[in-house]
């Protein structure tokens, strides 16, 4: 049975092997779809593994578009999310970016954590299995030691280092709860 990738907000970047979707032609997307239009043009949930790099900063409504990836998503599926870090500054200098995220962004979909129930915007369940900071960005020198320390403690690192020494990236690997 073949495993079905998607990515979504694919841009030019494409996740190799996965089913690119994106709102701009000139990306030549294997499906043409706005991302903040519901629903997404695959049934519920058939889905293996979903990736978004750096695309869901640019969406209108964060809880729909999570929302919506659980519906389209098997149980036990794999979401990779990419998304600057608050701290950057390219969190701030692109002017499409409308939401901005931190070590605890994903905690509201998480059954097993106090936000998720104390605050239930979505039907959506994610365990949050890692967490990384700048992954797949090129580090040198003192910024790999404090992405070490960062990827260790990144309560921690954003409580009270962040500030002084910002980072770039947040990578969320999910898995789907259902």
């Amino acid at each position: 049975m073949t495993r079905i990738v998607v990515d979504l907000g694919a841009g030019i970047n494409k996740y190799p092997g996965a089913i690119s979707v994106d709102s701009n032609p000139i990306t030549n997307p294997d499906i043409l779809h706005n991302l903040d239009e519901f629903p997404y043009p695959f049934e519920t949930s058939s889905v293996d593994e979903v990736r978004m790099d750096n695309t869901l900063e640019h969406m209108v409504d964060v809880i729909a578009v999570l929302t919506e990836i659980y519906r389209i998503s098997k149980s036990n599926a794999v979401v990779v999310i990419d998304v600057p870090y608050f701290r950057a500054r390219w969190a701030f200098i692109d002017p499409t970016h409308k939401h901005f995220f931190t070590v605890d962004s994903m905690t509201y979909f998480d059954p097993n954590h106090e936000h998720s129930v104390l605050y239930p915007y979505s039907p959506a369940k994610f365990i949050c299995e890692k967490l990384l900071f700048n992954d797949g960005l090129v580090n040198k020198n003192i910024k790999t030691m404090v992405i070490r320390f960062a990827n260790r403690l990144p309560g921690a690192y954003e409580r009270w280092l962040s500030h002084l020494y910002p980072l770039d990236q947040l990578t969320f690997v999910l898995r789907v709860i259902k």
